[in-house]
């Protein structure tokens, strides 16, 4: 099993790039390479995702462009997506494995069809003008529905959530009932800096859905998790306040080996000195702490389990920490990235 964190410089980190650990002899390693040479070396990595079929393939998405490895990351090559795009998510389709989603900033969607070779833009999404943030709102991750998979849900930062019902050919807006939540409830209004009370129900990290309910989405935002069970038309808050002292959420995902199982990465702020990584196994009606022993230094950024062992689960702080379980989460290794590491964005497994 190959384990792979991408970090860039968008704060204060110094050192960016692709990092990769090979741990299929020992599930404990520690040891950290950063993959350089030829196109990745030093690039600014924002999303990784590894092939589902096969786990010598990895696309990286970065400030500028896509690459991908056929060879676990010892060897990479930059893929033809137009020029001045930034690539924030990579999604491969459920049943279909030579069809590619990313998602970019600008905003837009991209697909392939051929495995990455080649790229055609969906439909423009033509947002709503909710909120005017000091940076471009970027697609910060595609979700299909398995069971429908030409439906399609995006996460907006910061343009809270837009879904497709015909596999990119329109788009809808599903901001509008996240927005009413800032309206009724005063502890989720937040602004940091716009002009808008309902910024922090816009603020979208990251957006799942699950084989186990179809038509049913979770959203991580800055003001905490919700969902929608009527693909993205309402939502309903899932609480997990209720569960957490820790609300800002970074990154939900559904566990490869059981589709009501979601993990959380659930930090104070986007830049914290905290964080922490939960599960929930009832689809997020409720939730326990599952990195119990850890301390993470900064925010929790992204959750990766392996794709063949349910029992071995990572998660990663922005300040470059990595923390391992092989056993479920009854204990926890911790590694760190090399010096200069303080912007980590994304984790993968595969």
């Amino acid at each position: 099993m190959t384990t792979y964190v991408g970090a860039g410089r968008w704060t204060g980190g110094t050192l960016a790039g692709v990092f990769r650990r090979r741990d299929d002899a020992d599930p404990t390693a520690t040891a950290w390479e950063q993959l350089g040479g030829g196109v990745i070396a030093g690039v600014q990595a924002q999303a990784i995702t590894v092939h589902p079929d096969d786990p010598q393939i990895v696309f990286v998405g970065a400030r500028d462009g896509l690459y991908r490895s056929r060879d676990a990351g010892s060897s990479w090559a930059r893929l033809a997506v137009p020029e001045g795009l930034q690539v924030w998510a990579i999604t491969v389709h459920p049943h279909q494995p030579d069809i590619i989603y990313i998602g970019t900033s600008p905003v837009g969607v991209l697909r392939s069809e051929d495995g990455g070779d080649t790229w055609r833009s969906l439909a423009p999404l033509n947002q709503p003008a909710h909120i005017k943030m000091s940076f471009d709102c970027r697609v910060m991750r595609v979700a299909l529905d398995a069971a429908e998979p030409d439906h399609l849900y995006i996460a907006l930062e910061v343009g809270g959530a837009m879904r497709s019902v015909d596999g990119g050919r329109s788009w809808t807006d599903c901001a509008p009932d996240l927005m009413q939540f800032a309206e009724r409830f005063p502890e989720l209004r937040n602004r940091l800096q716009s002009d808008s009370e309902a910024e922090g129900m816009l603020d979208a990290h990251a957006v799942c859905t699950s084989a186990a309910q179809p038509r049913t989405v979770m959203i991580a935002l800055r003001t905490g998790l919700f969902r929608s069970d009527d693909a993205g038309i309402t939502w309903g808050n899932m609480d997990i306040g209720r569960f957490s002292p820790l609300t800002y959420a970074r990154d939900i995902r559904v566990s490869p080996h059981d589709p009501r199982v979601l993990f959380a990465c659930l930090s104070p702020a986007a830049a914290s000195q905290d964080g922490s990584l939960y599960r929930s196994a009832d689809l997020g009606a409720s939730w326990q702490r599952l990195d119990c022993g850890i301390k993470a230094r900064a925010t929790m950024m992204a959750v990766a389990q392996d794709p063949r062992n349910a029992a071995a689960i990572s998660c990663v702080s922005r300040c470059g920490q990595v923390f391992d379980t092989v056993d479920g989460g009854a204990t926890w290794s911790e590694s760190l990235l090399p010096k200069g590491v303080l912007d980590t964005y994304a984790l993968a497994r595969g």
